[in-house]
Formats: C-alpha cells, sequence, structure tokens
C-alpha cells in the first residue's frame, strides 16, 4: 500500500532534489560541465556582494507578504468562522477562492493595470483631488511585488486559519467571559493561541513559496525588485550555469528552512509559556 506513494515520492521530490544538491557541487563553462567535486560555486555565492543582496531582499520580500497577509487574512478568517451564520460558511469560502479561477499570470497582469502609471490606482486618486501627478513607488519596485504577492496567497492564508478557528470550542469562550474576561482579553488569551496552529501553517505556505516565485518580481518588479528567485532562473536559463544556479537554490533552501524551524520552535516557546 505505501510503495505507489513512496515512488512517487521519490521520483517527483527526493531524486530532483539530489540531482540540484549533486549539480551545485560542479562547474559549467558554456555547454561543458565538469563533474569535479568543488566547492566553487559556493564561494562565489560567498564572496560576490550581490548575491547576499539579492537574498537579503528575497527574504524581506517574503517577510513582509507574509506579514501582510497574515495580518489581513485573520480578521476575514475570524469574522467567517465566528459571524456568518454556519449554512452561508461554504458560500463565503466559494467566494474566498474565485481568485484561483483565473490564471496566476493574469492576475498579476491586472495588478499592473491597477498600480500603473495611469492605472486605476492613479486615476482615482487624480480625479478625487488627493494628488496632483501619478504615483510612482507602486509599480516597478519592492512594493508592487509584496501588494502583488499578498492579494495572490491571501486565500492559502484565510482557509487554515479559519480551519483552525472552527475547531475551537465556543464554551470556552463563554467560560473566559464568565470568569470576568472581557471579550478583548478572551480573544488575546483563548482564542489567539487556540488559532496558532492556522496562523502557523498559513505563515509558513505564505513565507515558503513567495521567496522561490519570480513571476512576479520579473514583471512587477522592475530593475530594483527582482529576487533571488530571478536570479537563479538567470544562471539556468540566460547564463548557461546551471551549477551555479542550483548552489543558488541550495543556499536560499536552507535560509527559508532555518528561518521556518525558528519561527516554528519560537511559537511552541510562546504557547508553553501562556499555558
Amino acid at each position: 500500500m505505501v510503495s505507489p506513494p513512496l515512488i512517487y515520492v521519490l521520483l517527483m521530490l527526493a531524486f530532483p532534489m539530489g540531482a540540484i544538491i549533486l549539480f551545485s557541487f560542479w562547474t559549467q563553462e558554456f555547454m561543458t560541465l565538469d563533474t569535479t567535486f568543488t566547492l566553487a560555486n559556493y564561494r562565489e555565492i560567498w564572496e560576490k556582494p550581490i548575491f547576499a543582496a539579492l537574498l537579503q531582499r528575497s527574504l524581506f520580500v517574503s517577510g513582509c507578504v507574509t506579514l501582510v497577509t497574515v495580518i489581513l487574512a485573520f480578521p476575514v478568517a475570524y469574522f467567517v468562522s465566528f459571524h456568518v451564520a454556519p449554512e452561508r460558511k461554504s458560500l463565503w469560502l466559494f467566494l474566498i477562492t474565485i481568485p484561483f479561477w483565473t490564471s496566476y499570470l493574469i492576475r498579476v497582469f491586472l495588478w499592473k493595470v491597477i498600480l500603473g502609471y495611469n492605472g486605476v490606482v492613479n486615476t482615482g486618486l487624480i480625479k478625487i483631488g488627493l494628488i496632483d501627478e501619478p504615483l510612482t513607488f507602486i509599480l516597478y519596485n519592492v512594493n508592487a511585488v509584496i501588494i502583488t504577492l499578498a492579494h495572490a496567497f491571501a486565500p492559502f492564508a484565510i482557509l487554515p486559519i479559519f480551519v483552525a478557528l472552527e475547531k475551537i470550542d465556543r464554551s470556552l469562550l463563554e467560560a473566559s467571559q464568565d470568569l470576568g474576561e472581557s471579550k478583548f482579553t478572551t480573544f488575546f488569551r483563548v482564542t489567539l493561541p487556540l488559532a496558532m496552529p492556522g496562523v502557523v501553517a498559513a505563515v509558513l505556505i505564505v513565507f515558503i513559496p513567495t521567496i522561490g516565485d519570480y513571476v512576479t518580481p520579473e514583471l512587477m518588479g522592475g530593475a530594483g525588485g527582482k529576487l533571488v528567485a530571478n536570479m537563479i532562473q538567470t544562471q539556468f536559463l540566460a547564463l548557461n550555469n546551471a551549477p551555479l544556479g542550483a548552489a543558488l537554490a541550495i543556499v536560499a533552501m536552507i535560509c527559508v528552512t532555518a528561518i521556518s524551524l525558528l519561527f516554528v520552535f519560537l511559537n511552541r516557546r510562546w504557547l508553553r509559556g501562556r499555558s
């Protein structure tokens, strides 16, 4: 029974990952691939500041996207879970997943139309008199990347938080208020700790894939909004240097893994401290 999924995991995950790790210790000169074991790619990543700058920018953007997405997703999930009638919750979840109906690429292009120099935002602000000339800081920079990614990954944050909130026993909230707690303190002392598994899941679901996204930075980021994923794509496809691209991917993966594990560890300590 276990063999089919195990074979699938090996073929689709383990073998490609092993190939990337192996490639990172090789070198390539144009079309010639040298399979001699070397740390030259990792030394180049360490010595050239551009790679560190791209990695720092990628972690910053992913962190901002995760923070914005989770903060905006929690009230939506809370409203659907606590204030929407049970028979209408499925309708609200259906509406939340509507963005999935369209291509991710189409949604990115739509944000270009919205945030463009003559786009919806600038045109609307000029017509109502809030600005005299179009804003230039909302497109082709890091801000545009954060806005677009936060919108694209919002459903991925809303759904796990909603599931965690739905599992909370409402009698615990009533007991908290019966013991003298206000609704405000009940939220922070009962609801939020019980919903933390969903929040953690939302953080990881948003943070991990956003650092590897290269479509949005390519279309929305301009010269100052490129991330480490764009450099990996360039190394593989444009510069024909797959080993360096593989090494850069491994370094980014290690950084994301370390930050994710640290977040989970700190969250567990916080929950234990409140119990």
